[in-house]
């Protein structure tokens, strides 16, 4: 009886014990917050040390944890964008206050900040921040998104912003506009044009924009003549995130994305990516567009680190709308398109643009310390595609298919079909390292090598009359390498608290090996031009300089900057080496003052853009398209930029801007061919024009926008105002682009409280809401026959009223 007792009493000494044991078990309480605002970090995860048992702070930062006996006393505190701390428990008995210190984590923006400016650098530029790309973001291109910053207008060939667009800044081409992604060239090696086209909705995926105008600071790839378009890609959001955007408009415009991103995970790492599709008919007959697109990105942020991969691609099918209308048609049939009808019937229905993009790019940057940073990029482009097109009548030798003899008669023309393709690689490094002396001196050290490899060849796909030619014989096949590398320093010195200097120096090596034309002895005497391969090699050196002085909500600024500019691949291959167009140089006096007040903000730009050489629209356009061009000796472009903003009510505002300037050729010499009643080729005539205007730069561009803004609602009106551009540099109002006034609203709402959707939002964008017919663009060519001169003036209508509208889901 007595052992039983004893039994059961031990049982009950252990039970009792293990009992205790977990009663006795040490309860932690406490607070986590941020180490800088001591703000509370709601969610953060409290862990016992080598246990699962483990709770998450509540709204206000406070949490209990039971901590597991015979396990560690150490607990481990995490946060998303904190540094995680571990800390011992024993003998705590009060509640613990715990201070996590945000993590430093880097993100893109340190790919580019190498090539862009602030306050403190005395250049003009304008930055374009996310949240005002999304409130135009609607289907158009990029050019469109900025259309309303200082001295920029913009055309589209289909009329719509959707397809092939383009983009002007204080009357400068697409060509002498440097544009870079994440520093990264994204300018044509070979025409230093930017088809955006190719990268349909990009604008999704970017953070921000900055427009520099003039020379402007150092940067990557093709010579800035009028600016530098540095855009940087999505910065990633911290938290998981999806969004749908579906959208509809005039011309059966339909546009679809989707945008998916992991946050940034425990582990460092976060990817995001987005899937895209645009398509439209257009405002110009059968100028469609099939635009599809894919953006990725990944990256793992460390603790002084970061690695980024990006991979973004674009396809495009669009109808060729890029010939113009008649001049004598603007009236009677504004959206006429001329493309694929050299014969009479119904359109070549196949005569389209076809292209693919891909962008291959790896960064990494590192941080030696908070002054110190250092980084480098590797990058990969490869595009493919052609245009294809019929022509009627076309000689058969020109596509080296032998003359078809028949009974009583030798064929020597034909109808066809033909494709003209372009096959590119385009790679290289970019490398920038920055070091910061407190507020004393930032210095800037960097520079990129980049090459490129195209091939262009020519196919005939169908002919009516083809002999015993082979179909997709090429019937032209060269391929063109070039390779571009630069180095650059730049300082930027405190000399007080309110004036700093700032000196950069860049030197650009180019060389380009092409198939070109040359002089050649001709068999039995005389001279003929022929094919032949060629190299150039050019070395530029690109000075800048200038002073800046802030005080208080003042800037005022002063610079000196000198650019150079090789000829495109066009004038390369068209000419020989005795009359190879000449390289440019620009040099570029900029000045500028800023203020800014509670309530309103004003600013004014001064430039004088001194050219020698400068490569000259003509006013003609070759097979394709593209302005063919002539050196001038002297040339220039003199302006003011205004810009002011006043918050009228605290819902209510107003901004704008004006461009007032000239842009002026000393002397021009015009070329015009002259024929015979007959029309046989005779030679030339000539005539000098002085102090003429440079075509396509007008004299005035003006910006308004009003917009009112409460809860959730916001609208705009939009109006911009483009004085005349010439066509061709005489000065002739009967070849110019008359002055228009557009103007255009955007409305849009957030609705809140949705359920399942953290977000919903609805766009609205009305354009051209007074149904103005206007014109952005054109082109002329002219010539003397049997001593009538004649001139054929082409123009770009753009559309009159016509709607976008697209809701944004968010999760």
């Amino acid at each position: 009886m007595y052992s039983k007792l004893n039994s059961f009493l031990t049982v009950l000494l252990v039970l009792f014990c293990l009992s205790s044991s977990e009663i006795f078990a040490q309860t932690i309480t406490g607070t986590v917050k941020d180490a800088k605002t001591e703000e509370p970090l709601a969610g953060a995860n409290i862990i016992q040390v080598g246990t699962s048992k483990g709770v998450a702070a509540g709204t206000d930062g406070s949490f209990t944890l039971e901590l597991r006996e015979g396990a560690s006393d150490e607990i481990s505190i995490s946060f998303i964008g904190y540094r995680t701390k571990t800390i011992s428990t024993s003998g705590q008995s009060e509640d613990l206050e715990i201070l996590l210190m945000p993590k430093s984590i880097m993100s893109n923006e340190v790919f580019v900040k190498a090539l862009r400016v602030d306050e403190a650098t005395p250049m003009a530029f304008e930055n374009v921040s996310r949240d005002q790309i999304n409130k135009k973001n609607l289907g158009q291109d990029i050019p469109y998104l900025v259309s309303s910053t200082p001295s920029v207008t913009t055309t589209s060939d289909a009329g719509t912003g959707i397809g092939y667009t383009g983009i002007r800044i204080r009357g400068v081409d697409q060509a002498r506009i440097n544009v870079t992604i994440n520093g990264i060239p994204l300018n044509d090696a070979e025409s230093h044009g930017v088809f955006w086209v190719d990268l349909p909705d990009l604008a999704s995926s970017v953070e921000n924009i900055q427009i520099q105008r003039g020379v402007g600071t150092s940067t990557n790839g093709a010579a800035a003549f009028g600016a530098t378009m540095n855009l940087q890609t999505s910065e990633m959001r911290p938290n998981a995130y999806g969004e749908v955007n579906a959208g509809i408009g005039s011309f059966n415009t339909q546009k679809m994305n989707v945008l998916l991103g992991s946050g940034l995970m425990d582990n460092g790492w976060q990817f995001e990516g987005r899937l895209s599709k645009i398509t439209s008919d257009g405002y110009i007959d059968r100028a469609s567009s099939d635009l599809k697109s894919f953006y990725l990105s990944g990256a793992r942020h460390g603790d002084n680190s970061l690695l980024r991969a990006d991979v973004f691609s674009g396809v495009e099918t669009t109808y060729q709308s890029w010939y113009g209308v008649p001049e004598e048609l603007l009236d009677s049939d504004r959206t006429y398109n001329p493309a694929g009808q050299e014969k009479p019937g119904e359109p070549y229905e196949d005569q389209t643009d076809n292209y693919q993009q891909d962008h291959y790019q790896l960064h990494y940057s590192y941080q030696f310390s908070e002054n110190w940073d250092a980084n480098a990029s590797v990058h990969y482009t490869y595009g493919r595609g052609y245009y294809e097109e019929y022509k009627a009548d076309q000689s058969l030798s020109q596509y080296q298919i032998e003359p078809i003899d028949l009974p009583n008669t030798t064929i020597t023309e034909s109808d066809l079909v033909r494709q003209l393709w372009l096959d590119n690689h385009f790679y290289g490094t970019v490398f920038s390292t920055q070091y910061q002396k407190d507020n004393n001196f930032t210095f800037t050290f960097g520079g990129g090598y980049n090459e490129y490899d195209g091939d262009h060849y020519g196919e005939v796909i169908w002919a009516e009359y083809l002999g015993n030619t082979d179909v997709e014989n090429r019937y032209y096949d060269n391929n063109a390498f070039k390779t571009d590398g630069n180095l650059y320093a730049k300082l930027q010195y405190y000399f007080t608290d309110n004036l700093s200097g700032y000196v950069d120096m860049q030197t650009r090596r180019i060389t380009y090996d092409f198939l070109g034309k040359d002089k050649l002895q001709a068999p039995g005497g005389g001279q003929q031009i022929v094919d032949v391969q060629q190299t150039d090699r050019l070395t530029f050196f690109n000075p800048k300089a200038g002073l800046v002085y802030r005080k208080g909500n003042h800037r005022l600024f002063a610079s000196f900057s000198v650019g150079n500019k090789e000829p495109t691949r066009d004038e390369y291959v068209n000419s020989t080496p005795e009359n190879r167009p000449e390289h440019e140089t620009m040099y570029d006096w900029e000045a500028g003052y800023k203020a800014e007040f509670d309530r309103f903000f004003a600013g004014l730009n001064l430039y004088f853009m001194d050219y020698k050489n400068q490569l000259i629209p003509t006013g003609e356009l070759n097979d394709v398209g593209s302005a063919i061009r002539q050196n001038v000796p002297d040339s220039y472009r003199a302006g003011i930029e205004l810009q002011a903003g006043v918050r009228i009510l605290p819902e209510l505002e107003w901004s704008g801007n004006a461009t007032f300037s000239r842009n002026k050729i000393d002397e021009y010499e015009q070329f015009i061919d002259v024929y015979d009643a007959s029309f046989n080729f005779t030679g030339q005539e000539s005539r000098t024009y002085e102090d003429t205007d440079i075509s396509f730069s007008p004299s005035f561009i003006g910006n308004s926008i009003l917009s009112f803004t409460e809860n959730g609602f916001s609208s705009e009106l939009v109006t911009k105002y483009v004085s005349r551009q010439y066509l061709d540099n005489t000065q002739t109002d009967a070849r110019s682009i008359d002055p228009y006034l557009v103007n255009d609203i955007r409305l849009g709402y957030n609705f809140s409280s949705i359920p399942v959707l953290s977000g919903l939002r609805a766009n609205l964008q009305v354009n051209n809401i007074f149904d103005k017919k206007y014109e952005t663009n054109g082109y002329t060519f002219g010539y003397i026959a049997g001593g009538d001169e004649q001139y054929f003036n082409y123009y770009y209508p753009q559309a009159g009223r016509n709607f976008r509208l697209q809701l944004s889901f968010r999760f």
